[in-house]
This record gives structure tokens, sequence and C-alpha cells, in this order.
């Protein structure tokens, strides 16, 4: 009898594995795949009409700081149809369809700088807003998301069940608000503006497109052979270089961001460390990370040159070796202190402290002038209630009506009421319609009816339909 066999079943382990990260189990037809890719390269009927209102609906949004517009923006903007177009012909080696993706992304390129560049020539709000500054610096970062957003995109757009990848690819990319805040550059004449938003839709263009290149040689779709054998390694190596000049600036661009933001945060930490122990009060800290410079401003007690000298001394073992230390004192003579700026600052300070009260105390007026207001409306009705029923009814006099708070069930709440002395009391039937009256002249179902013969007095309730 043979023992049992205790190897792990690494073969069924390995193929669980594969199936269930395989992109071709549910990868749809190569027909399919050519033909809705193609069609999304064409932009032409709708398509460019589609593309300006999206183009203007993102400059509006960039222009007042808007995300939410932004996003709904790019939602229907058609610009992916062209890259992915432009990468699935390299993949293949279709050359015809490279040239009209190419001439299509041009195409659209141009329209959405016309629009945008018109846009910001009218528009009245002049000040780029932070949404439309965050675009003009691209770095490392965005090679990775276009990437990463390709790679998505191209395999949703490869399955046989369609998702909503292509418009979550859309948002991520970000592909019209860099040609908007180019438009803006244009229109302006900021040129490094221009130029460093363009940068960034190029990185999204190339490497959606270079992603879009590298699903399709994995899912090995049918592509076009070379009569020559060294044209298709010469087409790969141009592909190459075009990704390596596109995203080479953006690491320098990254490695900069980030020294930027690493001297920044030391120099915060360094301002923070050396003057808490001196009397004095930091009233605010500059840090230029381009040029090294730490500015701060000082109110309190002057501190003596050799002490500021100590400080600066101090900067090279802090990570700041390259830093130049200002130091402006309110005290003295030092005439770069900006009095205006610190009036500023105090006033901002108290509005500050003040705005949450503010606004309590304006929720609490317009409360108690919707109460008084209403009010004045009831004693109106009231006042309109005992003169109607005086004149239905001249033996009765006396007449009141107010409201009274009942607490029923425990929650209290205002019933309406009619008092009045009658000489001869009306009839059952008569009392029972001043009740009815009363609801509807009330608008309250609890309104209650109280009257009085001589000494007796009669109580009737609205849902009451006889007295005593």
């Amino acid at each position: 009898m043979n023992a049992p066999d205790s190897r792990p079943d690494s073969p069924s382990l390995k193929a669980a594995i594969a199936h269930r990260f395989s992109l071709l189990d549910d990868k749809a037809d190569d027909a399919d795949i050519d033909r809705g890719i193609r069609a999304g390269v064409e932009l032409q009927g709708a398509t460019p009409w589609i593309l300006m209102l999206a183009i203007l609906i993102a400059s509006i949004g960039l222009n007042t700081n808007s995300t939410a517009v932004i996003i709904g923006a790019m939602l229907v903007s058609p610009l992916m149809g062209p890259i992915v177009g432009l990468g699935y012909g390299i993949g293949i080696f279709d050359f015809p369809l490279i040239r009209r993706s190419l001439v299509n992304l041009a195409i659209a390129a141009g329209i959405s700088l016309l629009t945008s560049t018109l846009y910001f020539l009218v528009t009245p709000l002049a000040e780029a807003q932070s949404e439309l500054l965050a675009r003009t610096t691209p770095s490392l970062w965005d090679v990775l998301i276009a990437l990463a957003g390709g790679l998505a995109g191209i395999i949703g757009q490869t399955r046989r069940e369609k998702s909503n990848v292509i418009p979550g690819v859309a948002i991520a990319t970000a592909l019209m608000p860099p040609l908007c805040t180019a438009g803006y550059g244009l229109a302006n004449g900021q040129w490094p503006v221009f130029a460093g938003a363009f940068y960034l839709f190029s990185i999204n263009c190339v490497f959606i497109a270079f992603s879009s290149v590298i699903v399709i040689d994995f899912l090995r779709l049918p592509h076009r052979k070379f009569v020559e054998p060294g044209r298709e390694r010469r087409v790969k190596r141009a592909l190459l270089a075009i990704v390596l000049i596109t995203g080479l600036p953006s690491i320098y661009l990254a490695v900069r961001l980030v020294d930027n933001e690493v001297f920044s945060s030391r120099a915060r930490d360094f301002v923070r460390r050396e003057f808490r122990g001196a009397k004095v009060h930091v009233l605010e800290t500059r840090i230029a990370p381009g040029t090294r410079d730490v500015e701060v401003t000082l109110i309190g007690p002057r501190l003596t040159e050799p002490a500021i000298k100590a400080i600066e001394g101090r900067m090279a073992n802090a990570g700041l070796r390259e830093a130049k230390l200002f130091v402006h004192q309110a005290e003295g003579a030092d005439n770069k202190i900006d009095v205006g700026m610190l009036k500023a600052d105090i006033l901002a300070d108290i509005v500050r402290n003040n705005q949450q009260a503010l606004q309590e105390k304006e929720v609490a007026l317009a409360t108690l002038k919707e109460e008084l207001d209403r009010e004045r409306e009831w004693k109106a009705q009231a006042n309109a209630v005992a003169l109607e029923f005086e004149a239905q009814y001249p033996q009765c006099g006396n007449t009141l009506v107010g409201r009274a708070w009942s607490a029923d069930g425990g929650a209290a709440k205002p019933v309406p009421f009619l008092n009045a002395d009658c000489r001869r009391m009306p009839k059952k039937s008569e009392v029972a319609r001043v009740g009815d009256w009363l609801k509807v002249r009330t608008g309250s179902g609890d309104a209650k009816v109280l009257m009085a013969a001589s000494r007796q007095r009669i109580v009737r309730k609205n849902d009451e339909r006889s007295g005593t």
C-alpha cells in the first residue's frame, strides 16, 4: 500500500492564482476590441461640440476653484479616445491608425486650447486659483498616475463586460484641466504656466498610450508583420525614447519638489525650536525653498545681533546648510517691518475669534424674528376670530381668543381656544358648528370652545358634538 502524497499541491495553487489574475478569461473578442477602439478615435459630429462644452465647464471650474465642476467636466470629456487609439495603433503596428489618432488628438488639443483661451480672455476673474496652479508643476507622481490610469483604462476597454473604468481614468489622469490651464497661460501671457500645464498634458498622453501598448502586447492581439525584420525593433526603440524623453524631466521636478518640501519642513521645525526659548513671539515665517531663504518676523524684546548669529550658526546642524536667515524685529530701527501687515494679522485674529460668536448671534436673531412675526400674525388672527364670532352670536360677549399649552403625551403644544359669556346659550348644533368653524379658522384640529351661561360654564371640545 502506497503512502499518501504529502507534497504541496503546487501546480493546483499556481493554476488557481493564474486563473484569479488572468486577463484572458473575460477578454472581449479581438474584433470587438478593434472596433470599439477605432470608433473612439474619430472626432466628428457631436464629439467636437461635447469637447468644447466640457472644456468650457472645466475652465469655469478652475476659474472659480470648484472641484465638483472640474470633475463633472472630466466625466464628459472625449479626449481618451484618440490617446487609447494611438497606443493601440502602436501596439499592433497600424500606422494609418497612428496617424489618424495623432491628427484627432492634435485637433482635440487645438479646440481645447482655443476654447479655454477665449474663456480666460473674457472672464472678469483674473486671479489664478489653487486648482489652476496645481496643474503647472508636473512631477514623477503624475507619470505614475498616468501609467496606472492608462493600464486600468485599456484593461477595462478590452473586457467583454464594460464598466465605469474609462470615466474613472479620465478623472484620475485629469486630461482636461492641464489644457484649460495652458489656455489660461496663453490668455494672460504667462508662458511658464502654459509650458508646465502643457507638459503635464503631454505626460498624460504619452504614458496612457504607453500603457495601452503594454497591455495590447501582453494580450497578443493580432498585429501587422513587417517585411523588414529590423523595423519592428526600430519602432519599439523610438517609442521607448519618446517615453524616456517625456518622463525624465518629471523625475527632476519630483526630486526638486521633494527637496523643497524637506527644506520647508526642516526650516519650520528649526524656527519653532530655536525661538521657543527666547521671550519673543514669531509673528510670521516665510520660507523660499528656491532661494533657500528663511525670513522670520518677531515681536517682543529685541534679540541682540550675537544671539541672532548664534541661531544662524546652528542652521547647518539642522540640515539647513545653504539656508540664509533674515530676522525682522518689531522694536528698533528695522524698517523692513510691514506695519500694515501686522495690523492686518491682528485684525484677522480678532475676526476669526469672533466669527463663530457673531454667526451664533445672527442665527438667534433670525429665530427670534421668525417667532415675533408668527406672534404678530396670531394676534391679528385672534382679533379677527373674536369679531367674527360676536357678529354671528350677538347674545354672547366678553369674547376671549388665545392659546393655551397642552402637555398631552409629554410634548407641550399650543392649543387655540375661544371663551365667551352668553345671555342665552346657543343650541347644541350651533355649538358644534362654532367648534368646526374655529378649527378651520385657526388651522388647528385641537382648538377648543368654552362658553358660559350665567354662572354655569359649558366646555366644548372640537371633537365633541354635545354639551351640558
